[in-house]
């Protein structure tokens, strides 16, 4: 997908993803702060970040490498290592629930039964001494009380259901032995197996081809709207989010500093960063010739962010103001949010 036109509809077929439900929201983050202690200082890693999902729908959560998306994904589930990760602050509402409070015990219950995550890599994600059909028939046991021979038999209609040839052989098989899309599709069975309410997918398309891309994408999208399941999705690639997802949240440097429907991030983005990073999509009109336009300037570093805006010194529409002054996220008018003191127009 990286590198082609964004095409809206190309994995439904429709024009269109799927309709999210309306309604109270499934998932409710309300300002998550993660620090990082290094030798280099405390790093705010996610500081602030909020948003909600609701039942059906599939959040886009885009930004440059760094910018915290995976730290917010792992904080959710409480799968970061402490030390040296910690969660200052913030709370992760699931149907109500606040699953920074939990025991571990009653967190245990809840990954993988009430909310899974495709991570980033399968091959370090899969024991590979472990067979692919233990791993799958793990949570069958353990979430739904399924007996051995029951579990069993499920994980091989998982794997059929996921798309790969000759399931029952391919659950006796080790991971290493499965190509990469394969070994993806294995990770994607594993998440749904106890169908859950809330699907984390952590650039789930990463270091795969284009062809198996669309088709992971498309596996994604079709098992979303058989499950009911509503889903975060992770990446940093426009082109996924403007064919799977039905808002976006745009980060940087740790926060979200700018989130709307889909439509309105691509047609009439608000955020000079969210421009900055359309503008840079590869398209197939540019001539060979012609410059692919990029943002200028670095990204700060976490241990010496700006008072202000982190974005201010990489900006075109800087003013003094941003320099001292942090904006948070303020109403632009249906549904759409952004953290800039001098916005673009719409």
């Amino acid at each position: 997908m990286t590198g082609t036109a964004v095409a809206r509809g190309a994995i439904t077929g429709s024009g269109e993803p799927a309709q999210a439900a309306a309604g109270e929201p499934l998932l409710r983050v309300e300002d998550l702060q993660v620090r990082f202690r290094t030798a280099a200082g405390i790093l705010p890693a996610v500081d602030g970040v909020g948003f909600e999902l609701r039942s059906g729908e599939t959040l886009g959560l885009v930004g440059e490498s760094g910018s915290g998306k995976t730290v917010t994904s792992l904080a959710l589930l409480r799968l970061l290592e402490s030390p040296p990760a910690e969660i200052r602050a913030g709370r992760v509402l699931l149907e109500g629930r606040d699953l920074f409070t939990l025991g571990e015990r009653e967190m245990a219950d809840v990954r993988g039964r009430d909310a899974s995550m495709i991570f980033q890599e399968p091959m370090t994600s899969l024991n590979p001494v472990l067979s692919v059909g233990y791993q799958i028939a793990e949570p069958l046991v353990r979430h739904l009380g399924m007996s051995q021979a029951a579990a069993r038999a499920r994980t091989v209609e998982l794997l059929e259901q996921v798309g790969i040839p000759n399931p029952a052989r391919a659950a006796a098989d080790y991971p290493h032995r499965l190509s990469g899309g394969m070994r993806q599709r294995v990770m994607i069975a594993l998440a749904i197996a106890c169908k859950p309410k809330v699907l984390v997918a952590d650039e789930p398309t990463t270091a795969l081809d284009v062809t198996i891309q669309a088709q992971i994408l498309a596996l994604l999208v079709d098992l979303q709207q058989a499950l009911g399941m509503s889903m975060l999705l992770i990446t940093h690639d426009l082109a996924v989010i403007a064919e799977t997802a039905h808002r976006v949240a745009v980060m940087y440097a740790g926060r979200i500093v700018e989130i709307a429907p889909v439509e309105a991030i691509f047609g009439a983005p608000r955020h000079p960063y969210t421009k900055g990073l359309l503008r840079s999509i590869p398209r197939i009109e540019r001539t060979r010739e012609s410059m692919l336009p990029e943002i200028p300037g670095t990204v700060p570093s976490l241990a010496a962010l700006p008072p202000g805006c982190a974005f201010v010194d990489r900006c075109p529409r800087a003013l003094e103001r941003c320099r001292t002054d942090r904006p948070e996220l303020a109403a632009m008018g249906h549904g759409h949010r952004a953290s800039c003191w001098n916005p673009a127009d719409a």
